[in-house]
């Protein structure tokens, strides 16, 4: 079987995603697991070399996936062509760098839609930056969902073993609370179960969070849990699915930590956002500056494979050479993992 073909975003050509994509692209076994391949522009990449004088790479220009060598020391870029380095300052938002960053987006995700890759990676991009360009989406989960489609789609954050999905993402608070409902609990229970399939895990172990504090108390705290996500919990159980809950989160999460779930469903963005990145994000006090900075957000639902770093933009870090790879090195691997499993 060949090696599956990565098309990876640039992010916005303002922020640390060209650095940490010549540093991944440096990794020679990057090129032992997948056909890699970059969209976004040259002359960023060109500009952020010279902050990385270690970290040469050759930059192979193309404009097709057929154009592309493949090979450890290159780089082959689809080059964009959206970005006037005179005009670009790195670290600041600008209209010119989030249109950028979005067509780089939809780029890859039309690659993927033609079949001429087999799975896609996101770098991070500015959502004000994205909006001042006239493109108002919440994020890369929703523009991934308008341009293919897909209306059943939730968002899932990934480290080491721990995985969480979320019944909601980037709505306000109050309005999560208001989307816990039956079938949307139950539909993300499905979707979980059959992403922890494709990633080669047999048969998935599934922990549902509740909504409110202790899962409402037997009712003392709120009524969504024996109304909405107990509902769901057990139509799914008779689907087969081995799924648990509601249970608290603040002892489901340290449950997962511990191995007894493949997977958690949370009920809104905070509450998978702040475990996962608790465990992949270090800051080194002494040393005042990220020690790891890992974890992977993956759009499952989608008919295409979309993984991301679990990290923004980074603007502060921005042309220093300093920024950290590892998020976009564990994006690729779960891209992999699920293009080998499709």
């Amino acid at each position: 079987m060949n090696k599956p073909v990565v098309a990876i975003t640039m992010g916005d050509p303002a922020s640390i995603g060209p650095e940490i994509s010549l540093k991944a692209f440096q990794n020679t076994e990057l090129y032992a697991k997948c056909r890699p391949l970059l969209v976004g522009d040259v002359n960023v990449l060109n500009k952020v070399m010279q902050v990385l004088p270690d970290r040469k790479l050759n930059l192979n220009v193309i404009k097709t996936v057929e154009e592309a060598k493949f090979e450890p020391g290159t780089m082959d870029v689809i080059d964009m062509q959206l970005v006037d380095i005179d005009q670009l300052k790195f670290g600041e938002v600008s209209k010119m760098a989030g249109n950028a960053a979005f067509q780089y987006v939809k780029k890859v995700i039309d690659l993927a839609l033609n079949k001429e890759v087999d799975a896609t990676v996101t770098n991070a991009l500015n959502k004000e930056a994205m909006n001042l360009a006239g493109h108002h989406f919440a994020g890369h989960t929703e523009i991934y969902a308008h341009y293919t489609h897909t209306k059943n789609y939730t968002m899932m954050l990934a480290h080491k073993n721990v995985r969480v999905v979320h019944i909601s993402t980037h709505v306000t608070l109050r309005d999560a609370c208001d989307l816990v409902k039956k079938a949307r609990v139950a539909e993300v229970i499905r979707i979980a179960d059959d992403a922890c399939k494709r990633l080669g895990i047999s048969e998935p172990k599934i922990g549902v969070a509740g909504l409110n504090p202790h899962a409402s108390e037997n009712g003392m705290f709120g009524t969504e849990e024996a109304e909405q996500i107990t509902p769901a919990i057990e139509e799914t159980q008779t689907e087969g699915i081995n799924v648990d809950g509601p249970i608290p989160p603040d002892t489901l999460f340290p449950k997962a930590i511990g191995g007894w779930y493949d997977i958690v469903v949370a009920m809104y963005h905070d509450q998978g956002h702040i475990p996962l990145k608790v465990l992949g994000f270090q800051y080194d006090e002494e040393k005042k500056k990220w020690g790891s900075v890992a974890g992977v957000n993956i759009t499952l639902g989608l008919p295409i494979i979309r993984t991301s770093v679990d990290h923004g933009t980074a603007f502060d870090q921005s042309l220093k050479g300093t920024a950290n790879e590892i998020s976009l090195e564990d994006a690729i691997d779960y891209a992999v993992r699920l293009a080998v499993n499709s």
